[in-house]
């Protein structure tokens, strides 16, 4: 099979990669961007040219990161994969510090030794490259953190002697959107809580509670959705190292962004027993620019849904303790039972929890659904919402 790349800057084969079980939301991102992607297992395979790139970086929540697919061809020897990989684009990917690293990874193929393909794909970069190359191994996988460096990631996996090479768009984990300098007890990655209030059923205007917010992170996805605010306005990206990048391109986009963002006050809060969460909760939506938005308060759970009866209808969403990490037992059946208990006597009033174990939530006593299955911190878990306001289990 010959060699494929991209034949110009202005269509480009593109991934945004996701956590497991979030891709159908980044899918419909994407779609909201104008983009028809095509959902595949860890992400959305979508093409596009470089203003497609930029905005997906600029505006995806739910995503980790994005690449670029520089090829995909047939492989099953050392001599075969560094020809073929000589031929790819590698100096439009490559920062001027010329510092790469790699990841690598094999599976099901003739060539399994991911240290022995590395050494042959640098050896193809540095021979196709007009600079000096700076390597080092990148281990980590999305799920990880990356090193904060400036080096070019690229991604090498072979399946079957099938080789695919990638470049990172990204830098940094997309989750990284700089406003959460500080945290809380079991922080919540800021992907994954974007993708509960995406996919709870939640719209602009209703008022939203997150009972338990520790640092903020709930509340403050919610309002930057509800503000239009775009989540990477604040942040750089790798493919700004590029010596393709059009600076005045970006620029126009990112100025299109600000400009459509709205200063409407949205009714959204966040409560914590916590009085340090608390106030690293409002040092962080300033950050983010939505502390108006949002109103925080330290309150324990019971004073806050109490006080739901003057606001009418709307959504509480919240990422309770699992059990692994601060509470355990009776103690989590009880906090359960007095979210569905207090919600009961709320009409209009719906309730969407980030759960490790599903059976806590026949606690509550609601009729409950799951939206999506994920990970949150190597952990699974399962996000669930109430079908219908006030409705109770049999």
């Amino acid at each position: 099979m010959p060699a494929s790349h991209p034949p110009t800057d202005s269509r480009l084969e593109l991934f945004a990669s996701t956590a497991l079980g979030l891709e159908s939301i980044a899918a419909g991102e994407l779609k909201s961007l104008g983009v028809r992607g095509r959902q595949e297992i860890g992400g959305v395979a979508f093409s596009g040219d470089l203003d497609r790139l930029y905005q997906a970086n600029l505006w995806l929540r739910t995503a980790s990161r994005v690449v670029a697919r520089l090829g995909r061809f047939h492989a099953s020897t050392f001599y075969e994969l560094e020809r073929r990989a000589k031929k790819l684009p590698w100096e439009k990917f490559l920062p001027a510090s010329g510092a790469v690293r790699l990841r690598v990874t094999c599976r099901k193929s003739r060539l399994y030794h991911s240290d022995a393909v590395a050494e042959r794909v640098l050896s193809a970069i540095a021979g196709s490259a007009s600079r000096v190359i700076e390597a080092s191994s990148a281990g980590m996988d999305d799920e990880g953190e990356d090193a904060d460096d400036e080096a070019q990631l690229f991604i090498v996996r072979i399946v079957h002697d099938e080789v695919e090479i990638s470049a990172d768009t990204s830098g940094e984990l997309l989750h990284r959107r700089g406003y959460r300098q500080e945290i809380a007890k079991a922080p919540l990655r800021e992907t994954l809580a974007a993708a509960m209030v995406l996919a709870s059923g939640w719209r602009r205007g209703e008022p939203l509670l997150d009972p338990m917010c520790g640092s903020g992170t709930i509340p403050i996805e919610a309002a930057l959705i509800a503000r239009g605010i775009a989540p990477g306005a604040q942040r750089k990206f790798q493919f700004m190292r590029w010596p393709t990048f059009e600076e005045g391109r970006w620029n126009v986009i990112l100025e299109n962004a600000r400009g459509s963002a709205t200063r409407t006050l949205e009714t959204i809060s966040g409560c914590d027993r916590d009085a340090g969460a608390i106030g690293a909760a409002r040092r962080n939506a300033e950050r983010a620019g939505v502390a108006e938005t949002i109103q925080f308060s330290e309150k324990a759970i019971s004073d806050t849904i109490a006080g739901l009866d003057d606001v009418g209808a709307g959504w509480v969403l919240t990422n309770p303790p699992y059990g692994v990490r601060i509470g355990e037992g009776e103690d989590l059946r009880n906090l359960y039972a007095r979210l569905g208990a207090e919600l009961g006597t709320k009409p209009g009033w719906r309730l969407g929890v980030l759960t490790l174990d599903t059976g806590l939530v026949g606690q509550t006593r609601l009729s409950m659904v799951s939206r999506f299955d994920t990970r949150n911190g190597g952990i699974p878990v399962s996000f669930m919402v109430s079908e219908k306001p006030g409705q109770k289990r049999g």
